[in-house]
Order: structure tokens, then sequence, then C-alpha cells
């Protein structure tokens, strides 16, 4: 009789799940493509929304929108799927998976989720703001009992997983997870690993951040998200220049989730 690990890992080997689970690379590196043309645009002194919200509309609006969205919400959640397979499923018996490593693994499937439920509401034709989301999770939270310790933690919380990916840049810990082709493309890959972690890292640190903010200073209209602070960016001296290299840090991450849906273990 076969167990329900069995028939999980027995779906997870399955070349049609892992193909899927790859497209979902290939739509996460598209999101960020975009995200991070809005945050150069931002920084020319355009306009737009430089999150998960705004680059749904932008797609929403190109002739293919549609179909984009519903691979973006197909993708992501196979991709939620194996990560969360790959957090309990043991490969080798003799190998028992440490709690911190499951819970990151978990904690990406929650945020890929989160991506495809906004990708479904575009899909739908309807619109979700990202930064009104934020500033209303952060006015709740205030509002409950011991508010600001909470909404403190949560802004630690999310700085926390921001300094994580600068780390995972700069000591390029991401490479374990990849089977690499020989040099120099994959000197290429390993250089846009890096330097689209720290920028990534460093957009969802200073998010982080405005939580932190919006606590001590009981404004929840600071907390607005990943929109917020790449705007927080363009606001600090010499702010476009650092949002510039931030936005384009993006893109570059964007093309290394690209490379990732081809050389990714799975």
């Amino acid at each position: 009789m076969t167990t329900p690990q069995a028939a999980a890992q027995a779906a997870q080997n399955s070349t049609p799940f892992r193909v899927v689970a790859r497209i979902g690379y290939v739509v996460l590196g598209i999101l960020h493509i975009v995200i991070g043309v809005i945050a150069i645009s931002v920084a020319t002194g355009g306009g737009g929304e430089a999150d998960q919200g705004g680059a749904m509309e932008q797609i929403q609006k190109t002739p293919a929108g549609v179909f984009l969205l519903w691979a973006i919400v197909l993708g992501l959640t196979a991709l939620a799927i194996w990560q969360i397979a790959e957090a309990f499923l043991e490969r080798d018996p003799d190998t028992k998976k440490k709690w911190g490593y499951r819970v990151k693994f978990v904690g990406t499937a929650v945020a890929y989720i989160a991506i495809a439920i906004t990708a479904l509401v575009y899909a739908l034709g309807g619109q979700s703001d990202s930064s009104q989301s934020s500033t209303s999770f952060s006015a709740q939270l205030l509002a409950t009992p011991g508010g600001v310790v909470l909404l403190v933690l949560f802004g630690l919380l999310i700085a926390g997983i921001g300094i994580a990916f600068i780390v995972r840049g700069f000591t390029r810990a991401f490479k374990k997870h990849l089977d690499l082709p020989p040099d120099p493309a994959g000197k290429g890959i390993v250089t846009f690993g890096v330097v689209g972690y720290v920028a990534k890292g460093i957009a969802i640190a200073v998010t982080g951040a405005l939580f932190v903010v919006a606590a001590v200073t009981h404004d929840p209209e600071t907390a607005g998200g990943l929109d917020a602070a790449l705007h927080t960016l363009a606001g600090l001296p010499f702010g476009p220049i650092i949002l510039w290299i931030v936005g384009a840090g993006l893109i570059i991450y964007g093309l290394f989730c690209f490379a990732r849906a081809r050389y990714a273990r799975m």
C-alpha cells in the first residue's frame, strides 16, 4: 500500500510537475524584471507602483496579460508545493532535516502563494493595492493589545529576511541549490545571483524597517510595503542613484531566476 509520503515524493519527482515548477521560476523572474523597471522609472522621476501589485497591473495591460497572469498563478503554486514537499520529504533516509531548514522552505512557499493569489485577482479582472494592504495590516495590528511590540517584531522579521538575502548573496550560498554549467556561463550566473540577492535583500530590509518605524511613530501609513520602501530609498541623499542601482539589481535577479529555472536542483 502506497504511503502518503511515497505518493507525495512520486508527484514531486514527476516530469510534468517539475516542468510547471520550473515555469514558476520563469514567471518569478518576469515579476522581478517588471518591478525593477518600475523602480528605475521612479528613480528617473516617473510613476508606477514598484511592487507585486504594480507589476501585475503592467502585465495585465499587455496583449497576452491574462495568459501570463494564469501562468504566474500555476507556476508559483506548483513552486510553492514543491518547496513544502522539499521541506518535509526526506530524500535520504539517513538525513533528518532541521526545523530551520523546514521553516525556510515553508516561508518561501507562503510568499509564493501570496504572489500567486495577487496574480489570480488580476487574472480574474480585479485589482489589489499592496501598499494599502500593508497599511491596513499595520493599522489593525497597532489597534490590538501589544500591537506596537508585535509590529516591531514583524518588521524585524521582514528586515531579517532581507539581511538573509544579502548574506546569501555575498556568501554565494544559493550555489548549493544549482547544478551550474561550466565556466564562463557558470560564473556569469553566480555573478547575477550575487547582485540580485543583495539588491532584493536591500529592498526587503528597508520594507521591514518601515514597519518598525510605523510601530514606533504609531503611523501605519509609513508601512506601505515594497513600493514605499523603494520610494523611501529615492528620498535619501543620492536616493535616485541608489534606487536606480537597486532597480537594476532586481532586473538582474529576474534574469538569475531564468537561469535558476534551467539549473535548479529539483
